[in-house]
Formats: structure tokens, C-alpha cells, sequence
């Protein structure tokens, strides 16, 4: 699986983005969908995840951001609403072959077994 995302840009703090995730393969529906993000200096962290069941968040993008796909385009989307500055970051879709009940094995990089290039969001004050 190819991963491809897109829509980063710059945007001034309560904006909104759509970020997505094209991906190649046949199978991308027996994916689940993460995204990440990082900051120069910091670890990725997860954002969220969109599995065959369930939708999961992070704490801290929780109500603001909202993960969908579409399986016939094979495209994840992650729309992110009332962004603030702390939401800069390069972000990067990932997909991952193997169901876990619950969100705790979604939230570790280690569960994901492609990833894409990521995008820059910009949010400014």
C-alpha cells in the first residue's frame, strides 16, 4: 500500500483544513487509517484513527477534528476544525492491516505498517 497526503497549507488560528490520504492497492478497505503528526524536536503523536468499526482521538484534537473514508476512492480524509496553533505540525496518514479491539494498539506508531509522506499544516495566531 501507497499512501499519498495532501491538503496541508497555512491557516489562521479558528480555520479549518481537510487534510487526505490517497492510497493505492486493492485492499485499502481491510485498512485501518491513522493519522499522525510531529514537531520539530518531538516524537509523532497520534491523532486519530478510523478502523472498519470505530473512529478514535486523540484527547486533544477531540471534537475539533473528524476522520472519515471513502473505500470506493480509497481516500481517508481528516477534517480539522477550529485549529490553533498548537495544531502546526507535519501530519501523515498511516494504515494498518491488523484489527485490535479497543484504541490503545492504534495510538503506537509500531501498529502501522505503511506510511505516506506527511504535510505541513500551519496554523498562525
Amino acid at each position: 500500500v501507497q499512501l499519498q497526503a495532501s491538503g496541508g497549507g497555512l491557516v489562521q488560528a479558528g480555520g479549518s483544513l481537510r487534510l487526505s490520504c490517497a492510497a493505492s492497492g486493492r485492499t485499502f478497505s481491510r485498512y485501518s487509517m491513522g493519522w499522525f503528526r510531529q514537531t520539530p524536536g518531538k516524537e509523532r503523536e497520534f491523532v486519530a484513527v478510523i478502523t472498519h468499526w470505530d473512529t478514535y482521538y486523540a484527547d486533544s484534537v477531540k471534537g475539533r477534528f473528524t476522520a472519515s473514508r471513502d473505500n470506493a476512492k480509497k481516500t481517508v480524509y481528516l477534517q480539522m476544525n477550529s485549529l490553533k496553533p498548537e495544531d502546526t505540525a507535519v501530519y501523515y496518514c498511516s494504515a494498518s492491516g491488523t484489527d485490535y479491539s479497543g484504541s490503545n494498539y492504534y495510538r503506537r506508531e509500531e501498529t502501522y505498517d505503511y506510511w505516506g509522506r506527511g504535510t505541513l499544516v500551519t496554523v498562525s495566531s
